[in-house]
């Protein structure tokens, strides 16, 4: 996909809208499990968790998806 904007309806896009959304629907995704397997009892401070999950599952998917010649 790389960094080029997407034309949506004459509005411009930015490809990170899109990696956004997939690191936080993927952020949900493995926090639920998480939740699930260890029942709440590792987790203390949930909400930095939930924060460094979303960024490091966002900078994976805009790794991932982008160009090849693209990366770094």
């Amino acid at each position: 996909m790389g960094l080029k904007e997407i034309a949506l309806g004459g509005i411009y896009l930015s490809p990170m809208l899109g990696y956004a959304l997939l690191g936080f629907i993927s952020a949900v995704v493995v926090r639920s499990c998480l939740h699930r397997f260890l029942r709440q009892q590792i987790l203390w401070y949930e909400a930095w968790f939930d924060a460094a999950l979303f960024i490091i599952l966002t900078a994976l998917a805009a790794f991932l998806f982008s160009a090849p010649g693209e990366a770094i």
